[in-house]
């Protein structure tokens, strides 16, 4: 039987890029674990209710900055390179952690506080809008060409690795310091320990090989962003499409840690189990789907999955507030988690395949933070406001379901360019990327 492991040389490749991106979302998602802290830090308030509502809409507020990293990183990584993209946005988001460790709270210098943590989420909110297109890029042009999905499918991954470094720091927090301790000063810790990433991030990604071919390169940033823009659009925003789902399911399982804690009532370190819960089911499962993807076919992998957790979330949360049970909602956590990393893995890898070399990284980056600044970065708000609204602690529930099957539609009407196809649309995805090996 051959052996099919890539050589030491690439796994050191790829593993940069895992670990790099993998700090990157640990930096931007520990602050949707560790919402309730930061509201009444930043935005204390008569009403617990408005303060958090306030704090998430800073958390979306590191959205508002995704597209623009998206466009111009994405660009400059097209035209110069993934290897220097991908070092810029490391020390971008260790600056934007820090700031956040280390601001002094409202009651310390009042407003001033709230605006500069807003500008600390737009300066994170920039990198990982540039991150993950680079970085996605690079997993696929670095990887055999029969395990596309495989490694691509280690995008996804490595942003639950985030995650679970945040419920492991969280369960840590949780069980060594008193609450008190932890709305003193217990909150800064996981910011701090975000800096990290810039002097490791930087050692781990100085030496990788470049997967760009300069001989496809535009000869600007400017003619990148132009032919993507004017030629690809449709791609884009049927992209848009597929994401918008898939991260709004996403920030479904990030919101759980707020959601177990201000809806369920239950306690900071069953909350913070949830959270690691679902980081380690969708580290696992992406990779099962992405594996999956090279023996299915890519677009029944994004497809069937998305299909079966739609119909699921709604049942199996109410489950979870009809059994009161904190273990219950931890293990349908994780398992509505699963099934939904399957599919995530799996549709992370169908986007650049339909852009050329000379803007994947541009068209990849653009779609990804649109679709995740549009529905993401306004899923916690929509979603707090909801059950505000309504009183109802299922009631949000619709709106994943609702775009979910938007999100499968949108899917099923992305067509492969026949060029990049080994044989039919959804039978050969190893053969579909094979072109993109350096």
């Amino acid at each position: 039987m051959p052996n099919d492991r890539p050589p030491p040389s690439q796994t050191m490749r790829v593993g940069a890029a895992i670990l790099g991106n993998a700090l990157e979302f640990y930096d931007f998602t520990v602050y949707a674990a560790f919402a309730t802290w930061l509201a009444k830090a930043f935005f204390p308030a008569e009403n617990p209710s408005t303060s958090l509502l306030l704090s998430v809409a800073t958390f979306g507020v590191g959205f508002v900055a995704r597209p623009l990293g998206g466009i111009l990183i994405g660009a400059y990584a097209d035209r110069f390179g993934r290897r220097p993209a991908m070092t810029l946005t490391i020390w971008l988001m260790a600056v934007g952690s820090g700031m956040i460790g280390l601001l002094p709270t409202y009651q310390q210098i009042g407003v001033l506080a709230p605006i500069l943590l807003v500008f600390a989420r737009l300066l994170q909110g920039f990198s990982a809008g540039g991150e993950m297109g680079p970085a996605t890029t690079y997993l696929l042009e670095s990887a055999p060409a029969h395990r596309k999905g495989f490694f691509g499918s280690w995008q996804l991954a490595s942003q639950n690795m985030g995650s679970v470094i945040s419920g492991l720091i969280g369960l840590l927090l949780a069980f060594t310091i008193t609450p008190a301790a932890t709305d003193s000063w217990g909150w800064r810790v996981p910011f701090l320990l975000g800096i990290l990433i810039a002097p490791v991030g930087y050692y781990i990604r100085r030496n990788l090989d470049e997967t760009m071919d300069a001989e496809e390169a535009h000869d600007s940033v400017g003619r990148v962003l132009s032919d993507v823009m004017s030629n690809h659009w449709q791609k884009i925003a049927l992209c848009i499409l597929l994401i918008s789902g898939a991260t709004i399911s996403q920030y479904f399982f990030l919101y759980t840690a707020t959601y177990a804690i201000n809806t369920l009532h239950y306690s900071q370190g069953w909350s913070m189990a949830g959270s690691l819960a679902t980081g380690l089911s969708g580290l696992v499962f992406s990779l099962v789907g992405g594996a999956l993807a090279d023996r299915f076919g890519v677009k029944t992998m994004a497809v069937v999955p998305r299909l079966i957790v739609t119909l699921l979330f709604y049942p199996a949360l109410q489950l979870v507030i009809s059994s009161g049970s904190p273990l219950v909602f931890v293990t349908t956590a994780a398992f509505l988690m699963a099934i939904h990393a399957m599919s995530s893995g799996a549709g992370i890898i169908l986007i650049p395949m339909i852009f050329p070399s000379a803007v994947r990284t541009a068209g990849l980056s653009i779609a990804y933070a649109l679709g995740v600044t549009i529905f993401g970065g306004t899923a916690q708000i929509v979603f707090t406001w909801i059950i505000g609204a309504t009183g109802d602690k299922l009631s949000w529930v619709w709106y994943v379901i609702i775009m979910s099957v938007i999100s499968v539609l949108a899917t099923l009407a992305i067509k492969v360019p026949a060029t990049l196809k080994g044989g039919s649309e959804d039978t050969a995805p190893a053969t579909a990327l094979a072109g993109v090996s350096r």
